[in-house]
């Protein structure tokens, strides 16, 4: 997902980035398309070459100051005791910047035999025939080796994955890896290998301290455009919260402009010590930009591992739950009762399915969390000079964990102890790696609205093209329970029984025979058990689809047998609703 929540229009429209410019950097081998998206080019993703280097190598171009001095030489403009003293002062500063970089490439190396080529053959469900998969397809991007005999990578480099294998460099040989954890909120993923040989003679990358603005970083994988491996270097541009476009998701990330390309998915960002400060995961494509890349940081992987660690999977990163607004304006801060010296946010909306909603309330005003006040912007002190969003500080909790949340209610304040969970949403952003679920009867193909969905359904640009019923509540909507689901008619399969229904398509299902359709598993529930004369869908639009009880159930397996579908119902409702 593309979107980012709260995201301010640009006061220039002309030269505004859009958040659909900003994509996970591709994973696609060199000279190979994605068989499932024809038009999909291996090179997606990057635009533009690579700005010069700042510190040009010697042995590549010639300074300024030298390419001066042989020009003047030529047309004798200037005396040889001149040009001589300009030739010396290159050379010394040639010299001095050629030893800055010969520093940096010497504490980096030892760490790049860490880096390790990954390789992945994925096989993807089809969302909107849900009882079949897409065609393999294989991928490759980079990872490096950890303590504890783990290998991290992104996440969306061994999605859907049937086989993963790694390749260290300099080697021939390719290991078949296990997928200890997928963290898809963070695009990160934890594999290991269990042959030995593949760990002798490498030492695990060290992690190193979030960097600061210009701090030197190298980026290392193998990006496309050949087989060995890539070094290219940068600076830290800029730190603050970022939407993960894999994850649908906002977390800490550091901008930085080293190149990054399709294949340096999961390749590691080293800072100027050897030491590792982050995974290269996303670039910005856009027309008026060019070498803007995306590298999760070290705090953000960090949770990632220990949260594995501590529960032995990957829980998630978990939210506060609620929607809330600045409090900029001093009339809105005055008629909320706050005092001169009070700062905070007002929270608009409540998740239902949040442990919260049961002690905060619309109109609260967040003062402060776990002892931290946060400023009318939503900000919170960061570094020195620096701010950044106070979602930075519910995201450093784990699952589970409580925090103190400081509110303003009626001109009074108020502390409440809150646990975290992570988010549901009505419209998952994923899956999580299982087979979408489905239900048949008489023609009529019911399943559940996810993110996957609706890019099967409507393409990458689903926001734009999907029905605005479902957009709103994509966007707005908020799930009343865990289990809650958007269920719809996604087609109907054309047959003597349903003549007259087959112009539905995606739309949603509130009711069954007068009852509330929850999810999928309730509604395939009462159908199956139903003994009524009659089956009566309520739909969105006011729209009601009737059949006869009897007819549609004997119908359902011929229509199955036609079309080649195995069964009426997916694997996990068999088995959750024990039919």
């Amino acid at each position: 997902m593309k979107r980012k929540r709260g995201h301010h229009k640009p006061q220039n429209p002309s030269t505004a980035t859009s958040p659909n410019d900003i994509v996970p950097i591709p994973t696609t081998e060199p000279g190979t398309t994605d068989p499932n998206n024809p038009s999909s080019s291996p090179t997606r993703g990057r635009g533009g070459g690579a700005r010069p280097r700042k510190n040009p190598r010697p042995n590549i171009a010639a300074s300024p100051e030298r390419r001066g001095s042989r020009h003047a030489d030529q047309n004798g403009d200037f005396t040889h005791s001149t040009t001589t003293n300009t030739a010396a002062t290159a050379i010394a500063a040639t010299t001095s910047d050629a030893v800055g970089v010969l520093e940096t490439v010497v504490k980096v190396v030892p760490s790049m035999d860490a880096v390790v080529k990954v390789f992945c053959v994925h096989t993807e469900p089809n969302f909107s025939l849900m009882w079949q998969r897409k065609r393999q397809y294989s991928s490759s991007s980079s990872g490096f080796i950890i303590g504890g005999r783990r290998v991290l990578t992104n996440a969306h480099s061994v999605e859907h994955h049937t086989q993963v294998k790694l390749k260290k460099r300099g080697s021939d040989t390719k290991y078949l890896a296990t997928v200890l954890a997928i963290g898809t909120e963070c695009d990160i993923a934890l594999l290991t290998v269990s042959d030995d040989e593949f760990w002798e003679g490498v030492s695990p990358v060290e992690f190193g301290d979030l960097p600061a603005l210009q701090d030197a970083v190298t980026v290392v994988g193998y990006p496309i455009g050949g087989d060995t491996i890539s070094v290219t270097s940068g600076v830290v541009s800029r730190i603050e919260i970022l939407s993960y476009v894999h994850g649908s998701t906002e977390l800490l990330g550091l901008q930085i402009d080293a190149a990054i390309n399709s294949g340096n998915s999961g390749g590691p960002a080293f800072n100027d010590k050897g030491k590792c400060v982050g995974i290269a995961f996303q670039s910005l494509k856009h027309e008026d930009v060019e070498n803007i890349g995306y590298v999760i940081p070290t705090p953000v992987i960090e949770h990632f591992i220990k949260d594995y660690e501590k529960n032995g999977a990957y829980t998630g990163f978990p939210i506060l739950g609620v929607e809330w607004q600045k409090m900029e304006n001093p009339d809105l801060r005055i008629a909320m009762g706050m005092e001169s010296d009070q700062k905070g946010v007002r929270i608009r909306r409540i998740e239902p399915t949040a442990p919260e909603s049961q002690v905060l309330k619309p109109s609260d005003v967040i003062l402060s969390f776990d002892g931290i006040n946060i400023a009318n912007d939503g900000t919170v002190p960061f570094r020195q000079g620096e701010r950044i969003g106070f979602s930075y500080l519910v995201s450093q909790k784990y699952t589970g964990d409580y925090a103190l949340v400081k509110v303003l209610r009626d001109s009074k304040v108020l502390e409440f102890n809150i646990k975290l969970t992570t988010h549901k949403r009505l419209i998952p952003a994923h899956i999580r790696g299982r087979p979408p679920s489905y239900y048949i009867i008489a023609g009529f193909v019911f399943t559940s609205v996810s993110v996957p969905y609706l890019r099967s359904e409507y393409g990458k640009d689903y926001e734009f093209d999907a029905p605005v019923k479902l957009l709103d509540k994509h966007l707005h909507a908020m799930a009343e329970s865990v289990d809650e689901q958007l269920v719809v008619i996604s087609q109907v399969l054309v047959a003597d029984i349903n003549i007259g229904y087959e112009d539905i398509v995606n739309t949603q299902v509130h009711a069954f025979n007068g009852k509330p359709v929850k999810n999928l598993k309730s509604l395939a529930s009462m159908v199956e058990s139903c003994e009524e004369e009659y089956l009566k869908f309520e739909l969105e639009y006011q729209q009601i689809v009737v059949l006869q009880t009897k007819t549609a159930k004997a119908a359902t397996l011929d229509i199955l047998a036609t079309h080649c579908i195995p069964s009426a119902m997916s694997d996990d409702l068999k088995i959750d609703s024990r039919l």
